[in-house]
């Protein structure tokens, strides 16, 4: 992932619709779809997604789960690590993806969606112990589309922690960028 904190907002926008595009290019071309489930991001991810023409061959849609309640209640995340961690938390991100996958997966979509989420904390102050810039980015990536598991039968699961700066929009929007770019290198 690229050090995403020298680009100014036109240029985060242009390189997220560049590596967007690249993915859902992939995406059709494998037949697998994608999902998200957004907290600090609101809603940016899937903009990600729909601003490229023809995504609604790939995207299935986002769940914007910002209140701690809602993650459990509509995602399923685990009740107990949310009140013991909190929110930001790496086990809370993958758990976030994995339950998008499902979320959205339908018969004829065969286990084949991309489950991606975001949390963390975009500031401008830190929330409790965690720092501004924390962010838990998931990723639930169907078995047989990354090179780590080819033959697998069990889908990818991880997160990976980003430490980001500047202000509560740039986190955000770095955020978007760090999501693609990680899984445009999972789908490679």
């Amino acid at each position: 992932m690229c050090n995403t904190a020298n680009l100014d907002s036109n240029q985060l926008r242009q390189a997220c619709d560049d590596v967007a595009a690249r993915i859902l290019k992939i995406c059709e071309v494998s037949n697998v779809k994608i999902a998200c489930a957004e907290s600090l991001t609101g809603g940016l991810l899937a903009d990600a997604f729909v601003r490229i023409p023809g995504a609604s061959n790939v995207f299935l849609g986002s769940a914007v789960t910002y209140d701690i309640k809602a993650k459990a209640s509509v995602l399923g995340v685990d009740r107990d690590l949310l009140e013991r961690e909190g929110a930001v938390h790496p086990e809370v991100a993958r758990q976030m993806a994995a339950a998008t996958a499902q979320l959205y997966d339908q018969s004829e979509y065969c286990r084949r969606v991309i489950g991606l989420s975001t949390t963390g904390v975009a500031g401008p102050g830190p929330d409790g112990d965690k720092p501004a810039g924390l962010v838990y980015i998931g990723f639930c990536i169907p078995a047989g589309l990354s090179a780590a598991r080819a033959a697998g039968v069990e889908p990818r699961i991880e997160a990976v922690e980003l430490r980001l700066s500047g202000t509560r929009e740039e986190v955000r929007e770095q955020t978007i960028l760090n999501v693609l770019q990680h899984l445009s290198t999972l789908l490679l």
